[in-house]
């Protein structure tokens, strides 16, 4: 009955992204914009969150992730000059997001085989080493535009490309999570000797974890580069990943709805702030030290009730 729900709530996710996509035309740009980013944040922070809510560990490389889907995304839609009038585009608008995603993919299993046997302090750092190793490396690359950034990428992406794949990912770790074998991703959060000792790999996990996440954080790259047009090494620093690592803490670690929110939140509030512009960051950073201070353990989190926890890290 669950997974039957699921895929009532895929379908109906699909076609509503499918219907906006109709009229998008019609809506103020800035605040189409504002959407377009709301829903790549999304699939950011969800990604994010299956590896730093779900697998137990802390990554603080994901900006190194999407920038290898930006540019791997934007080459391709680039070099065959597609367009969104283009009878091919739509299939070969998601090969690139494909690709996009698989190339992070690689990287993030190259880096997640050695390096998710660390933990804690040492995961963080080599996560924000290989972010940054990324974006000197794409900084010194003159095929990709070098610090100047790359230019002339097709604007394709639209409300249909971005919600719709932010309804997959949901769809994906909602029912991953509710499934026998996302039990095992718990297992390693809570205690990963214990899950040793009953058999669980621990390495695999997390692996696969990592690798998911940088997957659909590769595609989230590859929207964003063919919503924006023009991409540069900058974008894509250790503060995006900050920002992202941000989403997934203020909304809960673990918790499906509560990074959802949250990513929303952060995304609208600097553009809510834009009226006290000389003060707009200043107003935003005390925000989110009162809300930590506040509420450690998420903003969208539901408290717990003596012997019957809510539990917020098992799912919506």
């Amino acid at each position: 009955m669950r997974v039957h729900k699921s895929i009532i709530f895929l379908a109906s996710a699909v076609t509503v992204s499918f219907l906006a996509m109709l009229f998008e035309n019609r809506l103020n740009p800035y605040y189409y914009q504002i959407a377009i980013y709301v829903g790549i944040n999304i699939i950011l922070a969800s990604s994010l969150n299956l590896i730093n809510g779900f697998a137990g560990q802390f990554s603080l490389g994901h900006a190194g992730f999407m920038a290898v889907g930006a540019y791997t995304s934007a080459v391709i839609t680039t070099e065959l000059q597609i367009a969104g009038n283009s009878i091919l585009y739509a299939p070969i608008f998601a090969l690139a997001l494909l690709s996009g995603g698989v190339v992070a993919a690689i990287f993030g299993l190259i880096v997640g085989i050695p390096s998710l046997r660390l933990k804690g302090d040492y995961l963080a750092i080599t996560t924000l080493g290989f972010g940054e190793i990324i974006r000197v490396i794409v900084q010194n690359l003159d095929f990709l535009g070098g610090a100047r950034g790359f230019t002339g990428i097709p604007k394709i992406s639209n409300f249909f490309w971005v919600f719709s794949i932010t309804a997959v990912l949901i769809f994906l770790i909602r029912n991953l999570i509710n499934s026998t074998y996302g039990k095992a991703f718990l297992a390693v959060r809570d205690d990963e000797i214990a899950a040793e000792a009953v058999g669980i790999s621990s390495t695999r996990v997390k692996v696969i974890a990592f690798v998911t996440g940088a997957f659909f954080a590769g595609m989230a790259g590859a929207l964003y580069a063919n919503f924006v047009t023009y991409i540069n090494p900058a974008q894509f620093s250790f503060l995006k990943s900050f920002e992202i690592v941000v989403m997934v803490i203020i909304g809960g670690m673990g918790s499906i709805l509560g990074v959802i929110l949250s990513a929303i939140l952060l995304t609208i509030l600097p553009e809510a702030l834009r009226s006290v512009a000389q003060y707009r960051m200043v107003i935003y950073s005390l925000l989110l030290i009162v809300i930590m201070i506040t509420r450690p353990r998420g903003l969208f989190v539901l408290p717990r009730f003596g012997k019957h926890k809510i539990l917020s890290k098992s799912g919506m």
